[in-house]
């Protein structure tokens, strides 16, 4: 029998834009892209939105719905970290800039693995050409597979392989093939 989906309840919400838009988007330009270098990190957290009513270091400010503290509590794995600048941050005791240095910092460490298997599989042609064949190869045997499911859930196992017979025998494959 066919596979039935399964619900994967994501631990992780989804993260808003740089500017605090509720979406991020490519064409508005609020996303830290997997690709992106250490250099285009730093200049979009550095650009992104915070607290609005904080407009000096020593103002106490809202963690809450502020995009800085929710990417540190995805991407930061210093916990302790995490909630040290968030309890200055709503004292007042800590800078925008030293909260985003810190994200740049944890978003990079975390983009590192990332980039590095990115660049050496753009270097290497030949495993690229690999990545997409065994991709095909194996997307081949599970449509198979489930076409075969289909065909016998459906009572058309005998009439398909009548048909695909008739076609062999003529000289002529059949597009999908069982």
């Amino acid at each position: 029998p066919a596979a039935v989906p399964e619900l994967i309840q994501a631990e992780t919400p989804s993260l808003v834009g740089t500017d605090g838009a509720a979406k991020m988007s490519k064409s508005r330009g609020n996303t830290i892209l997997l690709s992106d270098d250490e250099a285009a990190v730093r200049r979009k957290v550095m650009g992104m939105y915070t607290d609005p009513n904080r407009v000096r270091a020593d103002v106490p400010g809202t963690v809450e719905g502020n995009p800085v503290f929710a990417y540190h509590d995805v991407f930061n794995p210093d916990r302790a970290q995490v909630a040290e600048l968030k309890e200055r941050y709503r004292a007042g005791r800590v800078g925008d800039v030293e909260v985003k240095e810190k994200l740049t910092d944890a978003l990079n460490r975390f983009l590192d693995p990332i980039r590095e298997r990115r660049d050496r599989i753009e270097d290497d042609r030949g495993l690229v050409d690999q990545l997409i064949f065994e991709g095909t190869e194996r997307t081949r045997r599970e449509v198979r597979q489930t076409m075969r499911e289909v065909r016998r859930a459906m009572g058309l196992t005998s009439a398909y392989t009548r048909m695909r017979r008739r076609a062999e025998r003529a000289g002529r494959a059949l597009a999908t093939e069982g």
